[in-house]
């Protein structure tokens, strides 16, 4: 079962790609697509009751293995990302219904989700590795799908900046196998257990964070991502800001909680500088946000503040942040998956990329604006959604890490990229509903997209409230995790 929720998507993908019949027939190959993606929840849950399930796929060497295991996290990322990948891909079908590149675009979709699925499952630092890299390298495509210019420049730009914090990761594996003997995940980290924790662990541990956190979009790694979304088509730019940047994530919470151990590092100075530079990440993108007029690109610049709530809980190393920050993924992934799908139906109906020529959009796309609307609430943080409950535990958390001067900015920086994302996402709300009395509303034709596309954008509206109804089994499933771990 844990090889087939591996494996499926990719092999699915490349066998509709090959087939002669699905090649030329579009309906046959978007029914093969989305029905092999729904198919994946199946293995996917049945492993949700297999926790602690180990397999071993290649053993390298006595100390290195390509080694699976099962437990709470990986699922909980597993499951939202096949959630996230069904959604986007189903609104693809109506978006790329005339792109002379949907065949390959769906297969090169259907295996990222398959090293995604294999990343959260991985047991060992090396196995979390190969499935890092293979993500990388089949996403490239999903960024440069337009061929044109800019895309490939972004491509590229992506694909330098990736694998220059995924050779971090690389140089990590070596020297934690040097210094703790193993690099096997294992709950609480294994330093305490070896009782090494020295300055050259601690240098590596900062190096290893800032890596992975290059695909998290944190500073000062952030370059590629407000370069690489705007150009991918909508579906793509959803999942590379809801679910790839994940990735990055939970490479950090392997690293942090699963390998070295927040044991062998509260109170350092890699702490603090992983508590520093999340911060500066969250005010900067916010205010790059406020002040980027394309749409696209301002979202980008949002996913860049938002995901850092995630490593700034992350760097709290206390309970309440950890369960805020695994909420938070999943809040995070729902929203913004929720505003990329509205901006791509925007875009696809009437060709505005800007967000200033978005007066009256309201009355052209009632439904679309009001998905919107409820994803900006979301993000903002208003009650009860479920952006308000994972800042809450943020921010208790961060008043609960006893790190002095910055447990009492975290909460200040959190409310004050609050405020900027409700001035840079409400206008489009505001104007698209109440353009004015010197609007032109005679000039105004309903543009609302196919059901292919409003589906998806109204299943993410409702799970943004969800995830707020549902918060507290959530927190509870996600603090028998930090029990693990801390």
């Amino acid at each position: 079962m844990l090889i087939l929720a591996i494996f499926w998507p990719a092999l699915a993908g490349v066998l509709i790609f090959l087939l002669p019949a699905a090649r030329s027939s579009r309906s046959l190959r978007a029914k093969l697509c989305c029905g092999a993606l729904a198919l994946e929840f199946v293995p996917v849950l049945a492993l949700c009751g297999a926790r602690g399930l180990e397999v071993t796929l290649l053993q390298m060497t006595p100390t290195l293995s390509i080694f699976l295991k099962v437990d709470t996290v990986g699922c909980v990322f597993a499951v939202l990302m096949c959630a996230m990948w069904l959604l986007a891909a189903v609104f693809a079908l109506e978006y790329l219904e005339h792109d002379a590149h949907e065949a390959s675009f769906q297969a090169f979709y259907m295996t990222v989700l398959s090293a995604l699925v294999g990343q959260c499952f991985a047991g060992s630092m090396v196995t979390l590795y190969v499935f890092y890299e293979l993500m990388t390298l089949l996403s490239v495509p999903l960024v440069v799908h337009e061929r044109t210019p800019q895309a490939v420049a972004a491509g590229v730009k992506y694909l330098v900046y990736s694998i220059f914090g995924a050779m971090l990761g690389l140089m990590g594996i070596f020297f934690f196998n040097h210094y703790l003997g193993t690099v096997t995940f294992a709950p609480g980290g294994v330093a305490p257990l070896s009782g090494v924790v020295t300055p050259g662990l601690l240098v590596v541990t900062f190096l290893v964070i800032l890596g992975f956190g290059t695909k998290a979009g944190m500073f000062p790694m952030h370059g590629w991502l407000p370069t690489a979304h705007p150009v991918a088509p909508a579906p793509a730019s959803a999942v590379l800001s809801g679910v790839i940047t994940k990735a990055g994530v939970l490479a950090i919470v392997r690293v942090v909680y699963f390998l070295v151990g927040v044991k062998a590092l509260a109170g350092t100075w890699v702490q603090t500088a992983f508590m520093t530079l999340a911060l500066i990440t969250v005010f900067m993108g916010s205010m790059l946000a406020y002040r980027e007029p394309l749409l696209k690109k301002r979202l980008a610049y949002s996913t860049v503040s938002q995901v850092s709530y995630v490593l700034f809980g992350l760097s709290c190393m206390v309970p309440e942040a950890f369960e805020g920050a695994l909420l938070h993924v999943l809040a995070h992934s729902t929203i913004k998956d929720a505003l990329f799908l509205c901006a791509g139906a925007i875009i696809h109906q009437t060709g505005k990329t800007m967000v200033g020529d978005l007066r009256g959009i309201g009355k052209q796309m009632p439904v679309t604006i009001w998905c919107w609307t409820i994803a900006s609430l979301g993000l903002i943080g208003i009650p009860p959604t479920g952006g308000f409950v994972s800042k809450w535990q943020l921010a208790t958390g961060s008043l609960a890490s006893g790190m002095g001067a910055l447990s009492v900015i975290g909460p200040v920086v959190l409310i004050i990229s609050a405020l900027l994302t409700a001035a840079y996402l409400l206008p489009v709300t505001i104007y698209g509903f109440f353009p004015g009395s010197d609007f032109d509303y005679a000039s105004l034709e309903k543009k609302e997209p196919g059901w292919l596309m409003l589906v998806p954008m109204l299943l993410l509206a409702a799970g943004v409230v969800l995830t707020g109804v549902l918060a507290q089994p959530l927190i509870s499933a996600f603090a028998s995790v930090a029990s693990a771990v801390l």
